[in-house]
């Protein structure tokens, strides 16, 4: 029977595969203790800008959208933490309330931001998916090794200055990789600079977005609920994304896709993580 972690690292394009080893079996289970373990408020960062299209990634968003609804069943307060180049894909979706944009500034600015935004909301864990992190030489980089320093907000502090976070990228570059940050440019594929931004535990994926997906299904076995998307209302929420501007990023361009992978092939990755849950006696709600 495949595992959580087997579905979400299907068809591995980029070879984040090739780091399963350093990471438990497990991983999602045991980033999803970690979240029960922490009730309270969490705060939820994504948002990557693809530089070539001048607009936000349809990787991320959905994932952080979706883990949100889910944690919100499960009791907790969540404030999605972004920046103005991906903060208006949640408008509509959440209160204005519990969404903020993180401004854009130098170093020691953003990190007194981050510093007066956790002592203000106080939340109880951080949770990041598919959100560029700082380089040991304290710089954003893309896939391509490209400095999109300029575009990004540095949400790293949030996660720094704060004991309990989760990370889930699928590249090398994301915020929580710093965890495999030694093992990450000897595989070819990944990037020579990865970023350092470390996180208590880390969710590895094909894509982001399944791996917040794999993290649902977790936190769905430890709740005995399934707090899982369907299948057709993901793809209704890409759609609108890209309407709105967002690009698939390894396209680059406006596409109804994530990564490169259509609607059907995302909406079949929900579907194998429906099935588990159900084979684990975890049913939809009726």
């Amino acid at each position: 029977m495949s595992s959580i972690e087997d579905i979400v690292l299907q068809h591995d394009r980029r070879g984040i595969s090739k780091l399963r080893g350093f990471l438990p079996s497990n991983y999602c289970e045991e980033a999803a203790e970690l979240i029960r373990s922490h009730p309270g408020r969490a705060l939820i960062l994504t948002g990557f800008y693809i530089v070539g299209s001048q607009a936000p990634e349809t990787d991320g968003p959905p994932g952080a959208y979706y883990l949100g609804k889910a944690l919100e069943s499960l009791g907790y307060k969540v404030t999605h933490v972004t920046d103005v180049y991906t903060s208006f894909l949640f408008r509509g979706l959440v209160s204005d309330d519990d969404i903020i944009d993180f401004p854009i500034a130098d170093a020691p600015t953003s990190e007194g931001y981050a510093i007066q935004l956790l002592d203000q909301l106080q939340p109880s864990i951080v949770i990041s998916t598919e959100r560029c992190g700082l380089t040991a030489q304290g710089r954003y980089l893309n896939m391509r090794g490209i400095d999109i320093s300029p575009y990004n907000a540095m949400l790293d502090y949030l996660v720094t200055n704060h004991d309990v976070s989760v990370g889930i990228g699928d590249g090398g570059n994301e915020i929580g990789m710093g965890n495999l940050e030694a093992h990450i440019p000897a595989v070819d594929t990944l990037p020579d600079e990865p970023t350092a931004t470390k996180v208590t535990k880390l969710v590895l994926a094909s894509v982001s977005n399944w791996g917040a997906y794999g993290l649902i299904a977790a936190l769905s076995k430890l709740s005995g609920i399934s707090l899982l998307p369907q299948p057709d209302e993901e793809s209704q929420l890409i759609r609108t994304m890209v309407d709105q501007g967002a690009v698939d990023g390894y396209l680059s361009e406006r596409a109804y896709s994530v990564d490169g992978f259509s609607l059907e092939e995302n909406q079949q990755l929900l579907r194998e993580l429906h099935k588990l849950l159900a084979d684990s006696g975890i049913s939809d709600a009726p």
